[in-house]
């Protein structure tokens, strides 16, 4: 086990932002007096490791051109709709190429110094992930925007940090509604130089995302990646509302410079829902024909063999029948695995009836 608790991290993710990123995010924004000693140590940690920046960066120009010799398949979903799981299955695939947990933190230190500072990461870090029990391990798969906001100040998870201005951050970065043209752009250029180191650190051939905030930029995607295939994970709202109220406030707890009430974040969380939802459902039909399915994530989690295999058939994703023995090996491994229960209480049965009437209507969930 590592010798650090989730909750009591005395820094936050930013130790391993670039310096740019870090003054950029952190220029205007209150930080609550609380805060300031995290801030100070994260901002002195994240000073000395960019440092090493110019060193990464000219590793990275021997790649920077290498092109991809095949777009990238994603896995969308709101959070806590089984994408985790279905990214774990997948990434058994050997072919497939991923964001690792440790990428997720140091994004900036991957090509160079990652044998050392891996390696006291995984001494620190915990073994498990707080909110779910999920594994946490420094080589496994991770969603990249965990690294992107490492990379760029233009990421919808500064709201971890800067919990007041999600909405901001939920129509600027989440959504793409209201980013500049010049940003946009930029989060292009971050997003595959990304793609392109993952490729190079897993030996993969495909990259493999799984990163709920890409649910709101399919056009942006696209852009990049004509060819890219979308796998769209639904999954019963009540359920969704009380594991994602759960995983934001546990989250946010060790990231946060400032403070925000839990029935402000219960609001964010039910609007940026409603938000995403239709973002989604109003961009889906710029996928191209057959580069889309649309999973419930219980009949994937009642067969994940048999609904794995159905998602490469009719995505037409290569190497199934290579890859099958260790999925079967590691879904074997997975039914001791123990799952969170909830019970919906009226209030959450109300609020979800309220607020998210289109996502039970449209996908058929009930009580």
């Amino acid at each position: 086990m590592g010798l650090l608790q989730f909750d009591k991290l005395p820094v936050n993710t930013l130790v391993g932002a670039s310096w740019e990123t870090f003054k950029a995010i952190t220029k205007d924004a209150k930080i609550d007096p609380s805060y300031k000693t995290k801030y100070n140590l994260t901002k002195s940690i994240c000073r000395m490791l960019s440092l090493l920046q110019p060193m990464e960066d000219a590793r990275y120009k021997k790649i920077a051109d290498k092109p991809l010799e095949m777009d990238p398949v994603f896995i969308l979903g709101h959070w806590r709709s089984g994408t985790t799981f279905v990214h774990n299955v997948m990434a058994l695939d050997k072919h497939f190429g991923y964001t690792t947990t440790y990428q997720t933190v140091m994004p900036n230190l991957m090509l160079f110094g990652q044998p050392f500072f891996k390696k006291n990461m995984s001494f620190l870090m915990p073994d498990k992930r707080p909110t779910d029990n999920m594994e946490l391990k420094v080589d496994l798969p991770q969603e990249e925007e965990f690294a992107l906001s490492n990379m760029m100040p233009y990421s919808f998870y500064n709201f971890w940090f800067f919990p007041q201005q999600m909405m901001e951050y939920c129509d600027k970065y989440l959504l793409f509604d209201t980013i500049s043209d010049e940003e946009r752009a930029i989060f292009k250029d971050v997003f595959m130089k990304l793609v392109k180191i993952s490729l190079d650190n897993t030996n993969g051939s495909q990259y493999l995302s799984k990163n709920p905030p890409h649910t709101g930029r399919i056009k942006t995607l696209l852009e990049m990646f004509p060819n890219a295939k979308f796998i769209y994970l639904k999954r019963n709202p009540y359920t969704v509302f009380e594991s994602t109220r759960s995983f934001f406030t546990n989250t946010i707890q060790p990231l946060k410079l400032q403070d925000i009430t839990n029935q402000e974040l219960e609001a964010n969380i039910i609007e940026t829902y409603k938000r995403l939802y239709y973002k989604f459902e109003d961009e889906k039909h710029l996928i191209p024909e057959g580069n889309l399915m649309e999973v419930k994530f219980e009949d994937f989690e009642s067969d994940a063999f048999a609904m794995t295999e159905k998602i490469y058939s009719q995505l037409n994703i290569p190497n199934f029948e290579n890859s099958k023995a260790d999925i079967e090996k590691y879904l074997g491994k997975k039914k001791g695995y123990k799952k969170n229960s909830y019970q919906y209480d009226d209030r959450t049965v109300q609020i979800v009836n309220d607020n998210w009437k289109m996502a039970l209507d449209n996908w058929g969930y009930t009580l």
